[in-house]
């Protein structure tokens, strides 16, 4: 398999958030597959163990976040260079009752043999952080 296109990537991006934000679970794996149906590998964030496997990297993310998080590339922030695409994220989701917006800055390698590698960075909430720390218990429960 050749490396995906940029079109096939800046296609990838843009349905990124917009499945995930409508909630279409298939849709949105099925989005990945298209530029990814290789191994997926993650450092999420950077400096915490490595996840492999998509159902690990992205499936189990998505039962454990979507309902809780909205996503949105920064204007201007979205990068496709080569094989590779960056963004800055906001991380939509409510917390003590308040609207908040986390941020992340997410790379995402897309290698010929149709693997990927996934490396965001982000501030870790920590356990005692409402809503979001109680997600993190079990997204990173080593990260308290």
């Amino acid at each position: 398999m050749p490396k995906p296109t940029f079109d096939a990537l800046k296609t990838w991006a843009t349905n990124y958030p917009k499945l995930w934000n409508a909630g279409d679970k298939q849709a949105w794996i099925d989005s990945y597959k298209k530029v990814a149906p290789g191994n997926v590998r993650m450092l999420d964030p950077v400096g915490t163990p490595e996840k492999v496997g998509f159902e690990h990297c992205c499936a189990d993310s998505w039962d454990l976040f979507q309902p809780n998080v909205r996503f949105r590339i920064v204007p201007g922030s979205l990068f496709i260079c080569d094989n590779e695409v960056a963004w800055l994220l906001e991380n939509h989701f409510t917390s003590d009752g308040r609207d908040q917006i986390g941020l992340s800055i997410e790379t995402y390698r897309f290698e010929e043999n149709g693997d990927l590698v996934i490396r965001t960075y982000y501030k870790v909430p920590r356990h005692s952080e409402a809503e979001l720390g109680e997600m993190f218990k079990t997204y990173l429960p080593d990260n308290g």
